[in-house]
């Protein structure tokens, strides 16, 4: 009964955003009680925070995926490009979801994304050690804080603000902008 509750909160959810989700209407899309629902879920935030969370769990998952195989220790055009697709398409697949989770973040996933980030960092920071090796003159962290907060606030931007702009263009410019920037900030 749980999954078909949180499967239906997340379609009410994705349907009408944050505030216009209800209890009673997820009750109903999932053909169970309200006093059912309240078994698993005192109140509506409870819910909404489980739906989240799961599509946190399930974002990451992906795209932690996508750094093994794609980000490799060159840090190539290629495998940037690999990277920056796969978080634009993983952003882009329920776009709906990631407008509440931005609008809610400090209530509900703000912890998690920070430590998901930092992860990422870690990735980005070991590739590019093992790019420039060992150069006290480049501070690899800050380069690698720099990046990753830069293509994760394009690619949300992007997906959320829905601009009139080719998403394979929207890739190119941030692809040329973060391989430029690893270019200038490389070991000599």
């Amino acid at each position: 009964m749980v999954e078909r509750i949180v499967a239906a909160a997340e379609d009410v959810v994705a349907e009408r955003g944050y505030d216009g989700t209800s209890t009673n209407r997820v009750a109903t899309r999932a053909g169970v009680s309200p006093g059912s629902l309240y078994q698993y879920f005192p109140d509506k935030d409870a819910l909404i925070t489980e739906v989240l969370d799961r599509y946190v769990t399930a974002l990451e998952a992906r795209i932690s995926a996508a750094f093994p195989g794609r980000l490799g220790p060159d840090l190539s055009p290629a495998s940037i490009r690999g990277v920056v697709s796969e978080l634009v398409d993983a952003l882009a697949e329920r776009p709906a979801l990631l407008r509440v989770l931005s609008e809610r973040l400090p209530r509900t996933a703000g912890h998690r994304r920070v430590a998901f980030a930092q992860r990422i960092d870690n990735v980005t920071t070991t590739a590019l050690r093992f790019r420039n090796g060992p150069d006290p003159l480049v501070p690899v962290e800050a380069v690698a804080w720099v990046v990753v907060r830069t293509v994760e606030h394009v690619a949300i931007s992007y997906v959320l603000e829905e601009p009139d702009l080719e998403r394979s263009m929207v890739v190119d410019e941030l692809c040329t902008l973060v391989s430029a920037y690893l270019r200038l900030r490389a070991a000599p």
